[in-house]
């Protein structure tokens, strides 16, 4: 019963996906990103099927289906991307030790990579970085709302995040409707989002409906060390409006700097719950 279960939802899955208005670059296949349309499909097949051994498929819409499936295809493509090894560029290195590189890839353009170690066990990250994600904004001044607008299992959530007005920025305030999606890989914890498509919600006023092409952060216990993680970050942002790109160059990378900087400050000035 469950391989025909799983093979109706797959098709569901895929077919609201391609009708749905303001999905991500990332829900389309890409063999660069993805490999062959058959192997995306058997993975696809095999995520799922981990996602239906835990939520009784006939509570299941066909728009829960289409989540499960973007979160699923962006961390299947983050995984392609930490593969490659070659055709990174140094960006900059920061003062807490954290490294950023950048490469151009096809189906995203540039994609932003954040490395550094961080004095904190992989658990705390992970709490804080997905299970208390609406409280980001207590920590982050970049960000001035973050919520949970739908819950699709225990590893998937669509959100919609705000950034804080700020005098002097060049960019100017952006909002994100998102697939965040979380999976895991031996020791590692990867927390992936991408844009997507969220009927009831408006756009909002002041702001611009900025896109989340792919974001993926990795997080995996120090060898030899479990209390410190090693964080990786890529990044891809489609922030839309007309900005030049040495502009863009500019503010993504700073961004992940900042995000970086407060997530370490506000760890390391609470205590662990």
């Amino acid at each position: 019963m469950l391989p025909a279960t799983l093979k109706l939802c797959c098709g569901i899955a895929h077919d609201h996906l391609r009708r749905l208005p303001g999905k991500a670059p990332l829900a389309s296949p890409h063999p660069q990103i993805l490999g062959k349309k058959q192997q995306k499909r058997g993975v696809l097949k095999e995520m799922l099927s981990l996602h239906l051994m835990d939520i009784s498929p006939s509570r299941l819409s066909s728009v829960d289906l289409s989540y499960i499936t973007q979160g699923e295809m962006a961390l299947q493509g983050a995984l392609s991307i930490l593969q490659q090894h070659s055709g990174w560029q140094a960006e900059t290195t920061l003062d807490s030790g954290a490294t950023v590189a950048s490469a151009a890839l096809p189906g995203l353009g540039k994609v932003f990579r954040a490395e550094v170690v961080l004095a904190v066990p992989v658990a705390r990250l992970h709490r804080e970085l997905f299970e208390r994600i609406e409280e980001m904004p207590q920590w982050n001044p970049t960000l001035s709302r973050v919520k949970v607008l739908q819950r699709v299992g225990t590893d998937t959530l669509v959100t919609h995040e705000v950034t804080a007005p700020s005098p002097g920025n060049l960019v100017g305030q952006r909002d994100f409707v998102s697939v965040r999606h979380r999976g895991r890989r031996d020791t590692a914890i990867y927390l992936v989002g991408t844009a997507t498509h969220f009927e009831p919600l408006p756009s909002q006023e002041g702001c611009i409906r900025a896109e989340s092409r792919l974001s993926c952060i990795v997080l995996q216990p120090l060898a030899g060390d479990p209390s410190h993680t090693r964080f990786t970050w890529l990044l891809s942002v489609d922030l839309k409006g007309w900005i030049p790109a040495s502009v863009l160059n500019r503010v993504l990378p700073q961004s992940q700097a900042d995000f970086i900087k407060h997530l370490h400050r506000h760890l390391s000035t609470t205590s662990c719950p």
